[in-house]
């Protein structure tokens, strides 16, 4: 808590206009309690994408129930930020999310024991609760995964087929082969690595994943107050690789955004495009089949690549507000059960979103790429862990982003310095703060 308190009043300030102030945020303004005494839920919603679904939802439970349910979507990379500003406000959410045991620190105090709740005894396993001694502050609502979405139909017009990509090397030289025939094919090999901040996340927290999660397998631990950057040359050697066979020159990646990537994967200019099973939805909508696609691991060059998977875990940890009335904590309660066994709330959540959900009374999600996962699991593919919900705060990430866009405009030694500057020297230090 100490670097939260530090800020929070000054950001309470600042961010009183800050909500969802974009076109991927919700705003909604009444969050006021049902007046028949059932009390009412205000859910401060994470993931863009999966706002219309929630809204839908919400709107479904209302009807069947009579009870409000308010869904406030954050813009992407504003959510800590927004949720500051929401909580320190009157009518506050009753259900928000964390990212994992880091996420958790700052709002530990605030959450309700879920131990003993209905909700929580749906869990599969325990494995998905963030404790606190006895206490359940957080459970997990979805387990996704990411790595290299693939167009199979671009792929095969190059010459190569999924099966031919088995490791960094196999990788680096069908990418650097497209880049060189890019003018005869019509297409690059990846997509534009943005790093505005609706896109920095997929490689300063998701592809900086890899190079944590190997140092941590060799070392033998699942955290550390000081990260080595054991693998920091394998970190550099895929983001050259994605920068330089790209759509965009390099020196432009600051303002490339989410959508930018998004697009120019759905209209056909790139082979690959780093992101995960949450981009599904978007990809069929937009015209694709499960047969143009595929999801393929991120592979660096380090471990045994034959047999890695993909990156499976999760960073999306419900919390109830514990400072909430009653009525409105005994509401939120009684929705989050419904969403996760009812056969609607069910139904939502695996096809409309296309989450699978850690929940006994599941439904089986029709996402292509989370069937991909579970037969890379079932093949012997070891999945590589979330490791990224260690990172010691938003700010260390902050300032790998920063160095990874300074580096992408001039790639030199003393640019990558600066990221492996900001990814040790920063480590400790944001921990050393937060701790």
């Amino acid at each position: 808590m100490k670097k939260f308190l530090s800020i929070f009043m000054a950001l309470t300030l600042i961010l009183g206009l800050v909500a969802c102030g974009n076109s991927s945020a919700t705003t909604s303004a009444d969050t006021t309690t049902s007046t028949d005494g059932a009390g009412s839920v205000y859910y401060l919603n994470f993931k863009p994408e999966a706002d219309s679904a929630w809204q839908k939802l919400a709107s479904d439970y209302t009807a069947e129930t009579g009870v409000k349910v308010t869904v406030v979507t954050a813009a992407s990379g504003n959510y800590e930020t927004t949720l500051m500003s929401e909580m320190s406000k009157s009518s506050a959410p009753t259900l928000f999310q964390v990212n994992g045991p880091v996420g958790i620190a700052n709002w530990k105090d605030v959450c309700y024991d879920l131990k003993g709740t209905d909700v929580y005894k749906e869990l599969t396993s325990d494995s998905f609760a963030l404790l606190d001694g006895n206490k359940v502050n957080a459970i997990a609502y979805v387990i996704e995964s990411y790595g290299i979405i693939v167009n199979k139909t671009l792929l095969a017009k190059a010459g190569y087929q999924v099966t031919d990509i088995k490791s960094f090397e196999d990788l680096k030289r069908i990418a650097e082969d497209i880049t060189a025939r890019k003018s005869e094919l019509g297409f690059a090999a990846f997509t534009s690595a943005g790093l505005d901040g609706s896109s920095d996340w997929r490689f300063k927290t998701h592809l900086a994943n890899l190079p944590i999660y190997f140092e941590y397998e060799t070392d033998g631990i699942e955290q550390t107050p000081a990260i080595k950057g054991t693998y920091l040359d394998n970190y550099r050697n895929i983001w050259n690789l994605y920068i330089n066979n790209s759509t965009a020159d390099p020196k432009l990646l600051s303002s490339k955004t989410g959508d930018d990537s998004r697009n120019e994967f759905l209209a056909g200019e790139a082979v690959f495009f780093q992101n995960g099973s949450w981009e599904y939805n978007n990809l069929i909508n937009g015209g694709y089949t499960d047969d143009d696609l595929a999801m393929i691991p991120i592979y660096i060059g380090v471990g045994n690549e034959a047999n890695q998977g993909l990156c499976t875990g999760t960073e999306n940890f419900w919390c109830v507000n514990g400072n909430a009335k009653q009525e409105d904590i005994d509401a939120t309660l009684k929705f989050m059960l419904w969403c996760v066994t009812s056969e609607k709330g069910t139904t939502a959540m695996a096809n409309d979103m296309g989450f699978v959900i850690p929940f006994k009374k599941a439904a089986s999600s029709p996402n292509l790429f989370v069937k991909q996962d579970t037969s890379y699991t079932a093949s012997g593919k070891k999945p590589v862990k979330w490791c990224f919900t260690t990172m010691p705060s938003e700010e260390w990430k902050n300032g790998v982003g920063q160095g990874l866009t300074a580096y992408a405009a001039d790639q030199n030694d003393e640019n990558w310095q600066k990221v492996v500057s900001a990814f040790v020297d920063g480590w400790k230090t944001e921990y050393d703060l937060t701790h």
